[in-house]
């Protein structure tokens, strides 16, 4: 039984490497043939009778884990200085301004046609308004560096704000001004961690000596990760700091407290780090969506109640996310159609509390989003002129 487990395993992710090396061409998103890939399994397990114990327990784990490496990465691979500034400040309105704008609008439809308080409709849609930096970075490799750079920076952004605006809302009984000053308080406190956490972390990567660092390296950054989430901390402002400052030890070299980490060695050692990332990132973003599409069930995905809601708030973001690109002055093509739901969205959905559910909000609603802002950005992605693409 061991022996087909990991036959089975190795064959799905092989499969998995082979979307990846083929989505440049075909401008599929590797998401939809994972998902329709562990979909698939299920139909051959269930026909053949094929015993598998409740995996649903584990998607959280790789989710979260997923989460972490793939903004960890993203931030590895951005610049910092000055002239990158302008971007950062476009990335942030788009990645803010259409998430809060659709969360209340669909918080206020919600409520209307199903009641409930306002505050636990808009904990419930906020995991819709979230770009997905783990579908959005990897679709876009093949972008010019200009747009592929303005994704980086919004979808983690989106991200991050996403939870943010998420925990706010969920961990907070009332909202009044304590709970603003509560909420200042703990990003204060994850931006004195995130410093010390970096310095520590950088510190052990430029002394370490042993042939296996980089896997305690990445374990201790799961762990404070973790440690900062139970004390309801916004951790990944810790991963996104983490990855900026490893990212561009070259601009930071004129720092005299940064000559005690050896820059120059450092350097080699974070490309090191950045390639073993890149890795742990395929296989856990590739086990996470082939067991998503595993777990979900046909009846779901065609579920006629849920898919009119499900068009009408695809439409939607789409309407408000191409409003706020012209505004930004930013051309619609090829960003208007890189707006994906997905890891972020469904482990938000996950985090919602029973008592806190409202009966509109359910999984098929998330898994027909998911698929649609999907589809929407593959094909405008194939439809993307060549001079667009990066040569």
């Amino acid at each position: 039984m061991s022996t087909t487990i990991i036959i089975t395993v190795c064959s799905l992710l092989l499969i998995a490497y082979a979307f990846d090396l083929t989505a440049s061409r075909t401008k599929i998103p590797s998401v939809i043939l994972l998902l329709l890939l562990g979909w698939l399994v299920k139909q051959v397990t269930t026909f053949t009778n094929v015993r598998v114990p409740n995996l649903t327990a584990i998607l959280p784990v790789l989710g979260t884990i997923g989460l972490i490496l793939i903004v960890l990465e993203g931030a590895l691979e951005l610049e910092l200085d000055k002239s990158k500034i302008p971007i950062i400040k476009k990335s942030f309105i788009v990645g803010f301004f259409p998430m809060v704008i659709l969360a209340f609008l669909m918080a206020a439809t919600f409520q209307y046609f199903g009641g409930g308080s306002f505050k636990n409709n808009l904990t419930n849609v906020i995991p819709l308004c979230v770009v997905s930096s783990a579908i959005a970075i990897p679709s876009v490799k093949n972008l010019k560096a200009t747009d592929k750079e303005f994704i980086i920076y919004e979808s983690s952004l989106s991200d991050i704000i996403g939870v943010l605006f998420f925990n706010f809302m969920a961990l907070n009984a009332t909202i009044n001004v304590a709970s603003f000053t509560e909420f200042a308080l703990e990003l204060l406190i994850i931006i004195i961690v995130s410093f010390v956490s970096t310095a520590t972390l950088s510190f052990l990567l430029s002394k370490i000596e042993h042939p296996i660092k980089f896997g305690p390296i990445i374990l201790l950054v799961i762990l404070i990760y973790a440690i900062a989430k139970l004390y309801h901390l916004p951790s990944l402002v810790f991963i996104l700091l983490l990855g900026l400052f490893l990212g561009n030890l070259d601009k930071l070299k004129q720092f005299h407290w940064i000559q005690r980490l050896k820059p120059d060695q450092l350097e080699v050692e974070v490309n090191k780090f950045h390639e073993l990332v890149g890795e742990a990132t395929f296989l856990i973003r590739a086990l996470f969506f082939l067991l998503f599409g595993y777990l979900i069930e046909s009846a779901e995905i065609l579920n006629t109640d849920t898919l009119n809601w499900a068009l009408g708030i695809v439409f939607m973001i789409f309407l408000i996310r191409a409003i706020q690109l012209k505004l930004s002055k930013l051309n619609l093509r090829p960003l208007l159609f890189v707006a994906p739901r997905g890891l972020i969205t469904i482990l938000l959905f996950l985090a919602i509390e029973p008592n806190q559910h409202i009966p509109l909000m359910n999984k098929s609603l998330i898994i027909q989003v998911i698929v649609l802002t999907a589809l929407v950005m593959m094909f405008g992605l194939m439809n993307t002129s060549r001079n667009e693409q990066k040569h």
